[in-house]
């Protein structure tokens, strides 16, 4: 392509625009029909990880009394009388006060609560708008290779969004909607400091599940190796470990559950840098 032929700068951001607008016409749209569904997304998607009816709550409950079920039959193996706590697992028994401590306080919450539905939800078309443009300048091995970038990406994104829905927030909010630092201290939640967390524990969780993504792309252009990987695998264990303690109530039990996950998505991110790497060399 000679020089001439060659677009500027303010040529490929003029490209560049239409699909940007019209992605963010899709994030606008979606947020329009939060706004209107207020009711489903606040009232049953939002305050349910604070209910005991909550389907990881429930569960876990549930799992409590089998728990001490068990311990009595393996105790009378041994002719005793063993025994736990059958509601040590029960998350989330009792009623949440929420207040609103500003005149715009719930209306404040009604758009950010519908704008963050928008990003979540219109990442994928959002995506989509900005492989199209980049696509052109590709080669076809290129387009061939990240053809499916839209699909995995959302794809991570939402189960990371799931896992830190069903599993990181109700173990967050048990802990602390519990702790106490006094008796004479009494918890009223204000709504905004409630749905930050509610909201940003699946978004950020979504966010670290990209790791399997971020590691096959820095494979591909030769910054990590599985090599590497493998050799910082107990540097990254502790680094999970106390990931998993940042974003999760201190108990052993939180902990172990968000921590198997993350080592898992680090082991998988060693298989897929290592699939890479082979190929990119075999290719080379």
């Amino acid at each position: 392509m000679s020089s001439s032929d060659e677009m500027t700068f303010f040529e490929h951001l003029e490209d560049l625009r239409p699909h940007l607008m019209r992605g963010a016409g899709a994030l606008f749209i979606i947020a329009i029909v939060a706004f209107i569904f207020k009711g489903f997304i606040i009232d049953t998607l939002l305050f349910a990880p604070s209910t005991p009816e909550f389907v990881t709550n429930r569960w876990l409950c549930e799992m409590g009394y089998r728990l001490n079920d068990f311990v009595g039959w393996l105790g009378g193996l041994f002719g005793a009388e063993w025994s736990t706590d059958p509601t040590v697992l029960c998350l989330n028994q009792n009623s949440v006060t929420i207040v609103n401590n500003k005149l715009v306080g719930q209306f404040n919450l009604h758009i950010k609560v519908a704008m963050a539905t928008g990003l979540a939800m219109g990442i994928p078309y959002f995506l989509w708008e900005i492989w199209q443009f980049v696509r052109p300048a590709l080669t076809s091995d290129e387009r061939k290779g990240t053809r499916l970038f839209v699909l995995w990406v959302s794809l991570c994104f939402f189960v990371g969004a799931l896992f830190g829905y069903f599993v990181i927030t109700p173990l967050s909010l048990h802990f602390f909607l519990n702790y106490s630092a006094s008796s004479s201290i009494t918890n009223l939640i204000d709504i905004q400091s409630y749905f930050s967390q509610v909201i940003g524990i699946p978004l950020g969780t979504g966010l670290i599940f990209q790791l399997p993504l971020l590691v096959y792309f820095l494979t591909r252009i030769g910054i990590v190796s599985p090599a590497f990987l493998r050799k910082y695998r107990r540097h990254a264990v502790v680094l999970l470990a106390c990931l998993a303690a940042i974003i999760t109530p201190p108990d052993i039990f939180s902990m172990i559950l968000v921590m198997l996950p993350l080592y898992g998505l680090y082991e998988l991110s060693i298989f897929l840098s290592a699939r890479t790497y082979s190929k990119y060399s075999t290719d080379k």
